[in-house]
């Protein structure tokens, strides 16, 4: 699959991160080698059914990314469209319309990227990072805004597949899903303008080390845009799960926003600011028909949905903005 990232690498070379091409291209090869990831035959087979239309329209500055119409397919091929596309469930990040084919993905991302976009600082001509971007939703909505380059990054191969779909079609040279995690980037330079952190940061071990991580990756002046759940306290509140949250079991630190906003001061950053904190509902994330797995609403106490199904509070989720300085 390397070949599909041959010109986004390509724009590569006009960067600062030129000397991580030869690294980089072996990484992504590693990530889809079959003996790396058992499902790979199955995605690639999937990947090879999927049509070889020209979509005539595509929106990526809305709710839903559309992409193609049906029109654009014959009616055989719109027939087996939904099959293809189900096969590299779960479709969590989204929602897409391929060629008139409704992806309803577990979140709506939408949601997120409304309440983000208003307050962050322009993209255009930025180098952005989005960790842990899944299929890449995000991504394409910050696109329209002309950044140079876009690096998703997200190691679960099954979002990464989401993303080259869309990009079969696409066909964008400045946006780009790899296979990879954090620390499989290079923080000798700071090459960003841009870090998004949504979704994330209550995974890491190491709260500190993450937020170090990603002031060492952004330019002098970039920003940081962080997503996480709080709680309700003051700045020395911090909720760590004895076993799951959620349901989850990698959930390691759930800080109240006070402590959000002091661990980032103490990381050195700067201008830190809460633009929005809100409770996540069952109409923003819950299972569907591409998502079938447990969803939110699994996740809570059925007799009070202001606790988790442990006992915890109920998911709270703050946006976080703050500059390097």
């Amino acid at each position: 699959m390397i070949e599909n990232y041959s010109s986004f690498i390509k724009n590569l070379e006009k960067t600062s991160l030129n000397e991580w091409i030869p690294k980089l291209e072996k990484q992504i090869t590693h990530a889809f080698s079959p003996k790396t990831n058992g499902h790979y035959d199955r995605w690639n087979q999937a990947w090879e059914l999927l049509p070889n239309a020209k979509p005539s329209v595509i929106h990526l500055n809305q709710s839903t990314l559309e992409i193609g119409t049906c029109a654009d397919l014959t009616p055989e091929e719109n027939k087996k469209l939904h099959n293809i596309l189900m096969s590299f469930h779960p479709w969590r990040k989204g929602p897409f319309s391929f060629f008139g084919t409704e992806v309803d993905t577990e979140w709506r991302s939408d949601f997120k990227w409304d309440r983000v976009s208003s307050h962050i600082k322009p993209l255009k001509d930025g180098m952005i990072l989005d960790i842990g971007c899944g299929s890449g939703y995000h991504c394409w909505r910050m696109l329209s805004q002309e950044p140079k380059l876009i690096f998703g990054i997200d190691p679960f191969l099954a979002f990464v597949w989401q993303y080259l779909v869309a990009n079969k079609y696409i066909k964008s040279d400045r946006c780009a899903v790899l296979p990879l995690g954090i620390d499989s980037i290079p923080s000798i330079l700071p090459a960003f303008s841009t870090i998004f952190s949504m979704g994330v940061f209550y995974h890491r071990k190491d709260p500190i080390a993450h937020l170090i991580q990603i002031k060492n990756l952004l330019r002098p002046k970039g920003e940081v845009v962080l997503e996480t759940i709080v709680i309700k306290g003051g700045e020395q509140d911090i909720l760590v799960p004895k076993d799951r949250y959620a349901k989850m079991r990698n959930v390691w630190f759930i800080p109240s926003s006070d402590a959000m906003r002091m661990w980032l001061n103490k990381c050195g950053f700067r201008k830190v600011r809460v633009v929005n904190e809100t409770v996540t509902s069952f109409e923003e994330q819950r299972k569907t028909e591409w998502m079938k797995f447990e969803s939110l609403k699994d996740f809570l106490d059925p007799k009070d949905i202001t606790k988790t199904i442990e006992g915890y509070p109920s998911p709270r989720r703050a946006i976080f903005i703050a500059e390097k300085p």
